[in-house]
This record gives structure tokens, C-alpha cells and sequence, in this order.
């Protein structure tokens, strides 16, 4: 009985712990990563715009070439939809919409997970003029993790996790345009 008690108390005590520190972390991560092409903004822009594109350059795009593609609506447009779906667990289900569109600036979009986890998170896509026929573009993820989930942020290391695949994204786009 006294192991029982014990083993209670530590179960109660991990659990006190986790949501008390949980309290105290942020419930949000923001990963960022840049590249410069020398390519011209607005090409540049107008290549980035349309999502299906994101299959020639993506990490996760090229994960499990037969996952299967649906589109709705009108790509490069506000409202279109690019959904996947992969038995593969770190590609799963989920989809992509377009929300925002400022022209030669920035595209913004939700990303919609399904499987193996529910989730959200913000994507963007922002350019600018670094020189002459120069463009620096930026790829930014934006999530969130409730409490008490958050503080697994810790453990996650979302920067490292996420940023080493939007790195070599950008480097994919890089040499795409370049070419």
C-alpha cells in the first residue's frame, strides 16, 4: 500500500510540475529562414505565389512523391486550397490556403493539419529587393501549442526541426531560379 501511495504522490507531483511550468512558457514559436536569388523581385514573387510550385522545392513536398494532390480554386489567388494526403506520418494529411496576397511583398497562408496531429500554423512567403536584380526571401512558419501541450516546445526545438527544412527549401527554390 505504501508503494501505491508513493507512486501516487510522484504521479500527482510530475503532473503539478509540468502544468505549473507549462504556465510559464510561451504557447507560440516563430521559425524564419532567408536566402538571396538573383533573380529579379517580381519574378521572383510571381513564381512564389502559386502554391503547386511549392512541390518543386518544398522538404516536405518531395518526402513521398505519391502522396495524393488535390487543388480547389484558383492558385496564386486568395482562397486556393492545395491538400495532401500521405501515408507516410511525417507527411499525413493536411491542407494549404492562401489567406493574403500583397503583390511583389508577401503571400500568406494557413496550413491545416489533419493527421497524424491536428494543427495550425501560419506560412509566409516574403520578399525583398536586396540589390540589383537581387531578391532576399524570407519563409516563415507561426504556430501555437495550448496549454498544457506547450511546454513540449521545449523539447520540440521547433527553430532547429523546422528551420533546417525551410533552409533547404529556400535552397531548392535558389536553384531553381537561378537555373
Amino acid at each position: 500500500m505504501e508503494t501505491l501511495t508513493t507512486i501516487l504522490i510522484g504521479l500527482a507531483t510530475f503532473f503539478a510540475l509540468w502544468l505549473g511550468l507549462a504556465l510559464l512558457m510561451k504557447t507560440e514559436y516563430t521559425v524564419s529562414r532567408s536566402v538571396i536569388i538573383q533573380k529579379p523581385l517580381e519574378s521572383v514573387f510571381s513564381y512564389l505565389k502559386l502554391l503547386k510550385n511549392q512541390d518543386n522545392f518544398s522538404v516536405w513536398a518531395k518526402m513521398d512523391p505519391n502522396m495524393t494532390k488535390t487543388y480547389k480554386g484558383t492558385d496564386g489567388q486568395v482562397g486556393f486550397v492545395s491538400a495532401w494526403d500521405s501515408p507516410m506520418k511525417n507527411v499525413g494529411t493536411g491542407e494549404q490556403e492562401i489567406l493574403e496576397i500583397e503583390e511583389n511583398v508577401k503571400i500568406v497562408s494557413e496550413l491545416r493539419f489533419l493527421k497524424p496531429f491536428k494543427g495550425e500554423a501560419t506560412a509566409q512567403m516574403i520578399v525583398k529587393n536586396s540589390g540589383e536584380s537581387q531578391t532576399k526571401v524570407y519563409w516563415q512558419f507561426h504556430g501555437k501549442m495550448k496549454y498544457p501541450f506547450n511546454l513540449l516546445l521545449v523539447f520540440l526545438r521547433m527553430d532547429k526541426k523546422i528551420g533546417g527544412d525551410l533552409a533547404t527549401g529556400l535552397h531548392n527554390l535558389k536553384e531553381i531560379l537561378e537555373k
